[in-house]
């Protein structure tokens, strides 16, 4: 059995992203997934963090019969601005994860990595092989970090790795030029699950646009409010976790928009299937250009209209099924024509193009890269 420990970006918990979903699909694999160490200074920003500075203290979570969950010892904050502090934080990290190695019975595994931070880590773990599964531009990322930083350290990554997987076309462009096994696998969708949110709503209800997704800096809020005042026959519903600095009361403000908080992916459907379009809303941006967002592959899977900015410009691919818009006024014009779209011949091809996008298939072409590489077993 392929034994694997996975750096990862994102908790396990509450909400899946593409970690969870590719070590959920990773077949005949033992896995140890670490959860991101959270800052010493985290609490500062947010007193719910506190609890989680000893969280690394507290037995694994059984995620899995073949998945267990740690949480990582905190870190020295401003890792990401200065080299020194993450080469002594990924010092520390990887002490801890030896020690869990050792009582796993973890001899050599295949190190699997999310951050750019990694690249002083793997060097003192233990690893067969080493993956680095690039998600973001980690570079382009707001708060206490210098880009220049993370991208000589993500470079180090890249060029030390034996696979290198990205979510986007700009990504794949800029880690080619370190690692040519460098392989562009966009993200995907929970089709069987998001599939359920599929079928026609009742002809005399009111319009509903949706967005699922990160309320974060990157979105287009602007669009949202315009649409808001657009149409105050219809609904707005925002479903997601708001990030810090988000206004969303600016939005709700609006009698129509309204604000349904963070669900859990299981009644995600239920709630999608009231839409009568779907919202993939982008800033122009270093961030936007290069995302893969798991949302638009979600909406494709309902099959209902989508509504999309040009960026994140994956979403170009699918130009004939899905409202691309480039301006405000582009943006409320498409929302009108899809509220009112009774295509169903539209509805089966966006069906059709999430199949494809299925993490099933997404996990096993990169399972079969590393297979065929002699990296994985079987």
């Amino acid at each position: 059995m392929q034994q694997v420990v996975c750096l990862s970006t994102s908790n396990f918990y509450p909400f899946p992203t593409r970690k969870q979903n590719v070590m959920r699909r990773l077949g005949n694999a033992e896995i140890l997934y670490f959860d991101p160490p959270v800052s010493l200074i985290a609490p500062l920003k947010d007193k719910t963090m506190r609890s989680r500075l000893t969280d690394w203290k507290k037995p694994p979570q059984q995620a899995e019969e073949n998945i267990l969950v740690y949480a990582l010892p905190p870190v020295i904050p401003f890792g990401n601005k200065f080299r020194f502090i993450n080469r002594i934080n990924q010092r520390l990290q990887a002490r801890f994860i030896r020690k869990k190695l050792q009582q796993h019975g973890f001899d050599k595994p295949l190190l699997w990595c999310y951050s750019p931070t990694a690249c002083d880590v793997h060097a003192h773990v233990p690893h067969s092989a080493l993956v680095y599964d690039c998600v973001d531009r980690h570079s382009a990322y707001k708060g206490h970090l210098d880009p220049a930083v993370v991208d000589q350290m993500e470079k180090e990554l890249a060029t030390a790795a034996n696979q290198v997987f990205c979510t986007a076309v700009g990504l794949y462009d800029t880690l080619v030029q370190y690692n040519p096994s460098t392989q562009l696998i966009p993200n995907g969708a929970d089709y069987p699950l998001f599939s359920q949110a599929a079928g026609e709503r009742e002809a005399d209800l009111p319009p509903v646009f949706g967005f699922v997704g990160m309320l974060q800096d990157c979105i287009e809020y602007d669009y949202l409010e315009a649409l808001a005042q657009h149409r105050p026959d219809a609904e707005i519903v925002l479903i997601g976790r708001v990030m810090p600095g988000v206004d969303v009361e600016r939005l709700t403000a609006y009698p129509n928009v309204k604000y349904l908080g963070l669900m859990p992916q299981q009644q995600l459907p239920q709630q999608m299937r009231r839409f009568s379009c779907c919202l993939n809303l982008f800033k122009e941006g270093r961030l936007s250009r290069d995302v893969s967002p798991l949302k638009f592959y979600e909406y494709l899977a309902t099959g209902k209209p989508i509504v999309s900015t040009r960026e994140p410009l994956q979403v170009q691919e699918y130009a004939d099924i899905v409202y691309v818009v480039s301006s405000k006024q582009e943006f409320l014009a498409a929302c009108d024509a899809a509220a009112a779209e009774n295509d169903a011949e539209k509805c089966a091809e966006r069906m059709r193009r999430a199949r494809l996008t299925a993490w099933d298939k997404r996990v096993a072409q990169m399972q079969e890269i590393l297979v065929k590489q002699g990296i994985y077993t079987e």
